[in-house]
């Protein structure tokens, strides 16, 4: 049975760019189908995002009703995430950079 530990946040920025990239390599990201959609609606797919997710910039945590969510961003698109548990991570947005 796996055990899944509650992380402390909000994550300073390089803290959390840690977490999402052991994540990405051990864990789970799964997608809102609001995410698909907005993805979608700019050309992009899930294997964008995670490219964004895994050389992107993490901007400081925002506290949207009682979950933390952060923005990482790359020169074209930011992709918002929540983090689950320490081995999962849901991406709730995604939106191209004008």
């Amino acid at each position: 049975m796996l055990e899944y530990q509650l992380m402390v946040e909000p994550l300073t920025p390089p803290a959390a760019k840690k977490q999402i990239r052991s994540i990405l390599e051990t864990g789970t990201v799964d997608f809102t189908g609001h995410a698909l959609e907005e993805l979608a609606k700019d050309g992009f797919d899930t294997g964008d995002a995670l490219n964004v997710l895994r050389a992107g910039i993490v901007e400081s945590a925002e506290l949207v009703g009682k979950v933390w969510r952060y923005r990482v961003r790359t020169a074209r698109m930011y992709v918002v995430v929540q983090f689950r548990s320490d081995t999962r991570l849901l991406a709730i947005t995604g939106w191209r950079l004008k």
